[in-house]
């Protein structure tokens, strides 16, 4: 198997930046995790506020919790890489329980995958490959896949796909009964995070808001912008590309799309290849080093934000 190339940290900072930089605060990603359900509930206290104005605040709030439900999913993938907190327990719990089972993931079932990702990036046994392998695409295919993602045809397929492998093998006897039950048990967390939110906002008399600011945002935003993350972060790369500066691309980020489309810094999408267990909140020093020493010049980066990748990726 080829295992992809990778960059020790004397050769770009001092080690007094590194220690710095690596160090691994007990508290400060968990202020993260805080923030991010902090927004939440600002967005949807807008709408409720703001009664008069839903044709402004209904989508915004849709497009600002979406980007927060993959905000909890970035955060949870620091813990995959231990970094959230220097609490292992800590670390593992926040990942799992604040971080992932609110939108449906699993910190452990992550872990395992994603590490394969990063051990192998870009190169033939690359999990994540089948991600960037079809870029460049269309405009047109382009337009169709997120038109699936806003109208919650993707989260439906994606939601649905191990029940559904489940279901086609099952073997004989089996019941229906004991698969829906099953798959009930794998995504207790899921549900059970889900249950809680509706029972706290009926308890406000905000029933309504669970549907429209919860789930819609999830069905919908947060489907298509983890998309567009996933195209910044590895399209158009070379099967097999060497060079372990250009296996991820770092994509500037502006405050409106640090917002809506990239939170919590996962646009440094280079560095973190470069130096995967760095904390998320430790990539943005990182960056402004590389860039002081020229080092930035030769890893791939694109300034002109997401509307540039996009654009590149689409040129098929």
């Amino acid at each position: 198997m080829a295992v992809a190339a990778r960059v020790s940290p004397k050769d770009y900072f001092t080690a007094d930046e590194w220690a710095r930089l690596s160090a691994h605060s007990r508290w400060e990603g968990l202020l993260l995790v805080a923030h991010a359900w902090a927004v939440i509930a600002a967005a949807i206290a807008m709408v409720v506020l703001l009664p008069g104005f839903w044709f402004i605040t209904v989508p915004l709030a849709i497009m600002i919790v979406g980007a927060r439900q993959l905000g909890l999913a970035i955060l949870m993938h620091d813990a995959a890489h231990r970094a959230l907190s220097s609490d292992p327990k800590v670390n593992d719990f926040v990942g799992q329980w604040l971080c992932g089972a609110p939108v449906g993931a699993s910190l452990e079932s992550y872990r395992n995958y994603h590490l394969g990702h990063h051990k192998f990036a870009q190169q033939a046994e690359d999990p994540d490959l089948g991600l960037s392998a079809p870029f460049p695409i269309t405009r047109q295919s382009l337009r169709r896949k997120m038109i699936r993602d806003l109208t919650g045809q993707t989260f439906a397929k994606q939601r649905t796909a191990v029940l559904r492998a489940r279901l086609k093998a099952r073997k004989p006897g089996q019941s229906t009964l004991s698969i829906y039950w099953a798959e009930a048990v794998r995504l207790r967390g899921f549900l059970l995070w889900n249950l809680g939110i509706l029972v706290v906002l009926s308890a406000m008399g905000l029933w309504w808001a669970f549907f429209l600011l919860w789930l819609v945002p999830m069905a919908t935003w947060y489907p298509m912008i983890t998309r567009l993350r996933n195209i910044a972060e590895h399209a158009c790369i070379a099967k097999d590309e060497p060079d372990p500066l250009r296996h991820a691309r770092t994509t500037h980020a502006s405050l409106i799309e640090r917002a809506l489309i990239a939170p919590y810094y996962v646009n440094y999408h280079c560095e973190h290849h470069m130096f995967m267990h760095l904390p998320c909140y430790q990539l943005p020093a990182a960056h402004r080093v590389l860039k002081r020493s020229g080092v930035l010049a030769a890893m791939r980066y694109e300034p002109g934000g997401y509307p540039a990748v996009i654009k590149a990726a689409s040129a098929a």
